[in-house]
């Protein structure tokens, strides 16, 4: 039993309330945003159906080596129960993801085919959009990890899809998954983000199931909530050549939870004890399982174990980051010191680093500074992806 709520933690739906934005509802008029325009929503924006909420099957994972012991624990003790989502945890299981089903295809144009595609991720059906570019295959591919999303406003590609449109230009498939409990997936719990980044490091096993796809040349971009998700990545899955941060969370939880605390519970108001209302979840998990997240989210140590920042030395992929000089202002969005925290700790964990730092710009960039960011971003996929 214990072992089973190991890996119920892995099903995971975010406690962090992070970068909760609105994007303008213009139509837009080119691909890459004017110089005064702001960041569009596409003039249709795809409605899908919530599906029922489904209770998350034990991973194929369940079959892996136990995670090792915390240095909680003394040797040959029982596995603390949080031990699944701490970095050796997620190291130590398989993401083996399986068929990409195409459900539909949403538009063609010269430069793409749109679909949208569900895979399975720790037993639930999770959606996304997959866009493949015009041409021979196989593609290099990138990963687009959208920030968060209030979900009832939420449409598949939303955050994602002019920057997949850019990389499919210069001949790269994208896919941007919707994570567990959003779009049309089935939902599931989330501890410390680690549900979410199961579903991206399952969609990587998925992709294999895609003629399209060239698997061995894999990026990835994240945005904010989804920067936070693709660093992580980085620490636990060798299988990414590159990765671009954008507007990114801080790599250190502790960071998040000062800022927007561990997570809601019945009758609290967003920001007023640093929760969101979407994220109270904690009542739907077994009480040991609550109990022990947040003394985790209360415990240094147990963060060590948890946050990425502590372990950049399993990160092999170039990290390329960019964050606006003004974000961070409002309370849901991200300081830029997070952004140069990473890009330090990088550096001097001798890993390959760049920072970009754009004056004038929030946390959705507009204008030139986006299409000077997704340029940079291009040319770096180009020189480590392509």
């Amino acid at each position: 039993m214990r072992r089973l709520l190991i890996h119920l933690l892995l099903a995971c739906l975010p406690l962090f309330a992070v970068a909760c934005v609105t994007l303008s509802t213009t139509p837009p008029t080119s691909v890459i945003p004017t110089a005064t325009a702001q960041l569009p929503v596409p003039p249709t924006p795809i409605v899908l159906t919530q599906m029922a909420e489904a209770t998350a099957l034990p991973a194929a994972a369940t079959t892996s080596p136990s995670p090792p012991a915390t240095r909680h624990s003394p040797p040959n003790a029982t596995p603390h129960l949080l031990a699944g989502v701490t970095i050796d945890g997620l190291r130590a299981r398989d993401y083996p993801g399986g068929p990409v089903e195409r459900l539909a295809t949403l538009e063609t144009t010269e430069v793409y085919t749109r679909y949208h595609i569900a895979y399975p991720s720790d037993g639930l059906r999770v959606t996304g959009i997959m866009q493949v570019p015009a041409g021979a295959g196989p593609f290099p591919v990138i990963i687009l990890n959208h920030g968060y999303h209030e979900r009832a406003g939420y449409w598949p590609g939303s955050g994602t899809w002019l920057a997949a449109e850019f990389l499919n230009r210069r001949g790269y498939l994208t896919v941007a998954p919707d994570y567990r409990s959003w779009g049309a997936s089935a939902w599931g719990p989330s501890l410390f983000h680690t549900g979410l980044l199961a579903d991206v490091l399952n969609l990587i096993g998925a992709l294999a199931t895609v003629p399209e796809a060239d698997v061995t040349r894999l990026g990835m971009w994240g945005h904010s909530m989804g920067g936070g998700i693709t660093t992580k990545a980085l620490t636990v899955d060798p299988r990414i050549r590159a990765a671009v941060l954008y507007a990114a969370n801080s790599a250190d939880d502790a960071d998040l939870i000062a800022r927007w605390g561990p997570g809601c519970l019945p009758g609290e108001t967003q920001y007023t004890t640093k929760c969101n209302p979407a994220e109270v979840i904690l009542p739907d998990l077994p009480p040991a399982i609550v109990a022990a997240y947040l003394s985790a989210a209360a415990d240094p140590a147990m963060l060590q174990q948890i946050a990425p920042i502590h372990h950049l030395d399993r990160v092999s992929a170039p990290v390329q980051i960019h964050i606006g000089a003004a974000d961070g202002a409002e309370v849901n969005a991200t300081p830029p010191e997070w952004s140069t925290k990473l890009h330090e700790a990088l550096l001097a964990a001798g890993k390959s680093s760049e920072l970009f730092v754009y004056e004038g710009q929030g946390h959705l960039f507009a204008g030139a500074a986006w299409t000077e960011m997704m340029g940079r971003a291009g040319d770096f996929f180009d020189a480590h992806v392509k």
